[in-house]
């Protein structure tokens, strides 16, 4: 029980780690959940969309690694040197930050359906979130072995506490958000979990 409930935990953090970097997503769930315009559709398309695409690099990978012992060695080494990239990246955030937090202007969505049209294009043309959730997490997820679905379930509860809070909660978080201390303070926070992550992965490979 403490080993699948420590499991879940790290996937919980790997995946917010991963989901709160400053994005177009991000942004308009927030625009949405502050003007009150169709924020459940929104929350639950980003939410379950991370889902699929969690389950899909859970299954996938997992599924490469049982068929073939030696690909979790190159899944280590690979995810490994992904997550270095993304926690220098976020490390640079942190030194060199934008001038502005992330912003809510723009006109409303106007419609629920141009508001869920928009949503589906910027989660599924969004190569970055394939990347994110296909093969980040579904490589971490991997290294966990018979708990990867454990870590998975983890990903995606983060997945939806984010989308959730962004949304409903858009009123009291947009003034923390647009500043952009804050963001460095998270940049930080998802910059540490990285490269933890990243040597720990190759370390294992």
């Amino acid at each position: 029980m403490t080993s699948s409930l420590t499991t879940a935990a790290a996937g919980f953090g790997t995946g917010l780690s991963l989901i709160v970097a400053i994005g177009a997503q991000n942004a308009f769930v927030l625009r949405q959940g502050i003007r009150r315009d169709a924020v459940v559709a929104v929350v639950g398309i980003c939410a379950l969309s991370d889902a699929a695409l969690i389950a899909l690099g859970v299954g996938g990978v997992g599924a490469v690694v049982v068929a073939w012992p030696g690909a979790l060695t190159a899944v280590g080494w690979i995810g490994g040197a992904f997550l270095l990239g993304y926690g220098a990246l976020a490390a640079r955030r942190v030194f060199r930050p934008a001038a502005t937090g992330l912003g809510t202007e723009g006109e409303a969505a106007g419609s629920r359906r141009r508001a869920v049209l928009a949503c589906l294009a910027m989660t599924w043309l969004n190569p970055h979130v394939y990347l994110d959730t296909v093969f980040l997490l579904g490589s971490v997820a991997a290294d966990h072995g018979p708990l990867r679905w454990t870590f998975g379930l983890g990903a995606v509860a983060a997945s939806l506490c984010w989308f959730a809070a962004l949304g409903f909660g858009a009123r009291l978080l947009s003034r923390f958000l647009a500043r952009p201390t804050a963001w460095r303070v998270l940049d930080a926070l998802v910059a540490t979990t990285m490269i933890v992550l990243g040597l720990t992965l190759i370390a294992g490979a």
